[in-house]
């Protein structure tokens, strides 16, 4: 029987996960100037995000996969998920789009190596290379030592939150895969992101107008389709050959910061952009390489 969906088709599927993503963090930037609260922000998503995989799931009849097997361990991920897209929501207040994405991209180096750490996954000398390689990617792009460039601290902090979060959260995730869908990983962390962020604004809930409005219904529906996209390719190739589409946000994030704010990316973000996503491709393929020569996973413990 011939496959719903073909091999080319998956991968068309996973350039438009990463796209629609790219333009939900454009949204969020865009609804940034507001000053809406980002717990507000983050509120808004989360109710979009577990709306719509619970409508989703509802016409498929499989409710039964958003609700988690392992509730503690789900709150853990799902705590990591919300300081992550806080961090998101700051550091796109305070960084254009492109140096956003180029150190936002740390995050598969620092996996790699909280892997190795935590779950006794082999750290190769061509992987500690490649996350050399990374790093020095990240101080080139940032160019601490410029002439006129005005650092913003507070976007850089934030952008390390969003790497800590994330790479831990993907460690764990790996541990929580075993037993949980990925459509239950992605509910209930868009519903705890709903429940924390609404509960917050009980205290202080900015007024949200017609113009906002839509930016925050574009958001929610951006990364809605996005995720969708992401599972379709998913569930149709590799995991690994979705990995390798993932660093096309570095083009369609400074494309859009183009498109929208009209600034262009400086040669130090280039060369570093070249750096970080070649040390991540690298360590994406290092890692494929030893899944099909057999090399053994490491096993989780309970």
């Amino acid at each position: 029987m011939k496959p719903s969906v073909s091999h080319l088709e998956a991968i068309g599927f996973a350039l438009a996960g990463f796209t629609f993503w790219v333009l939900t963090d454009t949204t969020i930037k865009l609804v940034g100037p507001s000053g809406l609260p980002a717990y507000e922000v983050v509120g808004f998503l989360g109710l979009f995000i577990a709306a719509f995989l619970l409508l989703h799931a509802s016409m498929r009849g499989q409710l039964r996969q958003l609700w988690p097997r392992n509730l503690s361990r789900q709150l853990v991920r799902s705590g990591l998920d919300l300081g992550n897209n806080l961090g998101v929501v700051i550091a796109l207040r305070h960084l254009n789009l492109t140096l956003f994405y180029i150190l936002v991209f740390l995050a598969p180096m620092v996996t790699t190596i909280l892997s190795a750490i935590f779950l006794r996954e082999r750290l190769t000398w061509r992987k500690s290379l490649a996350i050399l390689g990374g790093f020095v990617g990240v101080v080139i792009a940032v160019d601490p030592l410029g002439t006129g460039r005005h650092a913003d601290w507070p976007g850089y902090a934030a952008c390390m939150l969003c790497v800590a979060c994330f790479s831990v959260n993907m460690v764990w995730s790996r541990v929580l895969t075993q037993t949980e869908t990925p459509e239950s990983l992605t509910f209930f962390s868009g519903l705890v992101m709903a429940v924390v962020g609404f509960g917050l604004m009980l205290g202080h809930a900015a007024p949200v107008g017609w113009g906002l409005g839509g930016l925050l219904v574009s958001m929610g529906l951006f990364c809605a389709l996005g995720t969708m996209c992401f599972f379709i390719a998913l569930r149709h190739t590799s995991a690994a050959n979705v990995a390798q589409y993932h660093y096309t946000q570095l083009v369609t994030g400074a494309l859009m910061a183009y498109l929208v704010w009209h600034q262009k990316p400086t040669l130090f973000m280039l060369v570093g952009g070249i750096l970080i996503a070649g040390s991540g491709l690298s360590i994406a393929w290092a890692a494929s390489r030893e899944r099909f020569s057999g090399i053994p996973l490491p096993v989780v413990p309970e």
